[in-house]
């Protein structure tokens, strides 16, 4: 019995080592825009997976498989970094897709394990835009470097979003 007891206690006094030895935790960022056009016209901005160049970081895409699950791109960003992509789900009905990035430099996006939805709502004659993301800091382990932490991907992922959405908006609505 003393035994069990003393066993208990060591369990238990190790618990709060325990919680403090945790890796990083997945953050979340959720953007949306509402844009002066019909669903139909964003969706056909927006609905092509292939083709991103609404997004003001990218120079150009490059891809194979349309729309079609498991299809890929690849983002060659404006300041040459390059950022690879795969298609999860898509649903043209819906107006939605999701992806994930399969490869990406911490140096040019400071996430790990990123998944992320765009979705695309009728609202009368509008649309509302909504862009939401999973992922880990760009350092997986605990003690990250400055240039690696929470609150640096999710100032980066944040700005990409708010960034994005605007020029979505513009690019619709201003006919650019």
């Amino acid at each position: 019995m003393l035994k069990r007891l003393a066993i208990a206690v060591a369990i238990l006094g190790s618990l709060p080592a325990l919680a403090l030895a945790h890796g990083p935790s997945r953050q979340k960022v959720t953007e949306s825009i509402e844009i002066n056009a019909p669903v139909d016209k964003v969706w056909a901005v927006v609905g092509n997976f292939q083709d991103i160049n609404w997004l003001p970081i990218v120079a150009k895409t490059e891809g194979t498989g349309g729309n079609d699950v498991n299809a890929t791109r690849k983002l060659t960003l404006k300041n040459g970094g390059i950022v690879e992509e795969q298609l999860d789900k898509y649903d043209a009905e819906e107006h939605t897709y999701a992806y994930e990035i399969t490869k990406v430099d911490v140096k040019v996006l400071p996430v790990n394990d990123y998944s992320a939805h765009i979705t695309v709502t009728a609202n009368g004659d509008k649309s509302t835009v909504e862009w939401k993301g999973a992922f880990y800091r760009g350092y997986m382990l605990n003690d990250p470097p400055p240039e690696l932490s929470d609150e640096v991907a999710l100032k980066a992922v944040t700005g990409l979003y708010k960034d994005g959405l605007a020029a979505l908006k513009k690019k619709i609505e201003g006919g650019s």
